[in-house]
C-alpha cells in the first residue's frame, strides 16, 4: 500500500517504458474468443448471437534467482497501489503483487490492513533489486511503520514474508519477468 498517486491525471492506455526484463504491453486485456455464442428464443430456437466471449490473459509471471516461479497480480492506478493486498486472508508461495509507478521513486510502503507478513522487494527500472525489507508484519492501525527503499525504485514485489530468503532474493539480484503487461492508467 503506497501513498503515493504517481499516475493521477492521465486518460489512456499507455505504454510504459519500464524494461524490468523487457516488460511490455499487451494488446488488451482480454483477447475475444473465436466461438459464437448461442442464446435460446422465445420459441426456444437457438440464435447466434454477435458478441465474443473474452478469454482470460495469462497472468504475468517472475522468475525469481533460484528459479522459482511467482505468478503476480499487478497494481498500477492509484487504487490499485493503494489497496495493494490488504484484507487478503493468506497469499500462497507461488503468488504474489507488482506495484508500478511512472517513474523511480521513493515509495512508502505500509502495512494497514494487510493481514499477512510480506518481504518488500524494491526494483529498479531494469528488474534490478535495489533494496529487499523481509517480514513486513502487519499492521492493525495506525500508527503504522512505512518502509522506503535505500534508494530510488520504479517497483515494488511483494512476496510472502520469509520468499526472499528462501529464493535467493537479495539486493544487485536481476529478476526475470516472462509476459509482457498492459494497465489502465488512472483517469
Amino acid at each position: 500500500m503506497t501513498h503515493d498517486n504517481p499516475m493521477r491525471g492521465e486518460k489512456y492506455l499507455r505504454l510504459v517504458a519500464f524494461p524490468l526484463a523487457m516488460l511490455a504491453l499487451l494488446a488488451g486485456s482480454c483477447a475475444p474468443s473465436t466461438e459464437t455464442p448461442t442464446e435460446p428464443t422465445a420459441t426456444g430456437a437457438i440464435e447466434e448471437t454477435s458478441s465474443a466471449q473474452p478469454e482470460p490473459m495469462e497472468m504475468p509471471k517472475v522468475l525469481l534467482p533460484d528459479g522459482f516461479e511467482v505468478t503476480l497480480e499487478l497494481a498500477v492506478t492509484p487504487d490499485e497501489l493503494s489497496q495493494g493486498l490488504m484484507f487478503r486472508p493468506r497469499l500462497p508461495e507461488h503468488r504474489g503483487m507488482l506495484l508500478i509507478f511512472a517513474e523511480e521513486r521513493l515509495p512508502s510502503i505500509w502495512m494497514m490492513n494487510t493481514l499477512v507478513a510480506l518481504d518488500l522487494v524494491y526494483l529498479d527500472s531494469t528488474g534490478t533489486v535495489v533494496d529487499v525489507i523481509t517480514d513486513a508484519q502487519p499492521c492493525p492501525g495506525e500508527p503504522c511503520p512505512r518502509f522506503t527503499p535505500k534508494q530510488p525504485a520504479r517497483a515494488v514485489l511483494e512476496i510472502p514474508a520469509g520468499a526472499a530468503t528462501r529464493h535467493a532474493v537479495s539486493e544487485g539480484a536481476q529478476l526475470e519477468f516472462l509476459h509482457t503487461l498492459e494497465f489502465p492508467v488512472d483517469g
